[in-house]
């Protein structure tokens, strides 16, 4: 058995292998959750098993399938699709974030799925497009109980792939420094979780997506894939790889740190 959780241990799960190879998703929902986007490997159903689920909430997030996280910390978990929309051979599947997975997974990113749909700051394979032009940044969490404004363009953005973020997304999180005094907030619903090194991380309660963090110091930055194209941003670069997941690789030629001298986590 396989062993995984969201990152302050209130829901834990067990996988029994064989593991299907990792889909990375681009879509609409997976980025506004995730916070850049998504990726997933599953097991039937009978091959999944709950240890802890005292956080564990669910979000209807459409009429085919279900969406599962961490009420507390706001880790995105777990993709359930509902009968009459199993894939492949028609069995019930539960469908989990690898990065969610303690220790060595053995696996590998099979296929990239809603290419077009991704983020304008980035691409699904290869080195990120030049950034377009955007005046005023659109950001909301899938449910709609967030939603926000900051000033464009998006500019330089970061990927974090630190065990923190890799757990609370659920792969790796991609964002971009804000004043928070120039966030325009038209509706607002976030829970705050605090993180070992005096931050704070806000998700919508109602829906798990990952919407912003605070370091001790009071910087502040915001989830990429929670705001609609275009940004005017661009991905600039990768950190913690020391802590990266081991079924991906970077390929976009961007540079990488595998560590960085403060942990803004």
């Amino acid at each position: 058995m396989m062993r995984g959780s969201c990152h302050c241990g209130g829901v834990v799960y067990e996988v029994e292998p064989p593991l299907r190879d990792v889909v990375a998703c681009h879509c609409t929902q997976c980025r506004k959750v995730s916070g850049h986007y998504w990726a997933a490997s599953s097991v039937p159903v009978t091959k999944f098993r709950l240890v802890e689920s005292g956080t564990l909430r669910w979000f209807e997030s459409s009429d085919a399938a279900r969406r599962g996280f961490c009420e507390d910390c706001g880790a995105a978990l777990f993709w359930e699709p509902k009968p009459g929309h199993w894939p492949g051979d028609g069995g019930p599947t539960m469908h989990f974030a690898p990065g969610s997975l303690d220790g060595p997974t053995g696996l590998k990113i099979a296929a990239h799925i809603y290419k077009e749909d991704a983020g304008d700051y980035y691409s699904p394979e290869g080195p990120p497009p030049a950034p377009s032009k955007a005046m005023e940044l659109h950001g909301a969490c899938l449910c709609g109980a967030n939603d926000y404004s900051v000033p464009g363009p998006m500019g330089e953005a970061g990927a974090c792939h630190c065990g923190q973020c890799r757990k609370i997304s659920g792969h790796y999180s991609v964002s971009f420094a804000v004043d928070e005094g120039a966030v325009t907030w038209n509706r607002r619903h976030d829970r705050e979780y605090p993180t070992a090194a005096g931050g704070r991380r806000g998700h919508c309660p109602d829906c798990g997506s990952s919407l912003w963090f605070r370091d001790a110091e009071g910087g502040f930055w915001m989830e990429a894939g929670a705001f609609d194209n275009p940004t005017g941003g661009r991905l600039t670069d990768h950190i913690f790889l020391a802590e990266a997941g081991d079924y991906y690789h970077i390929d976009d030629g961007l540079p990488q740190w595998r560590i960085r001298e403060t942990d803004g986590g």
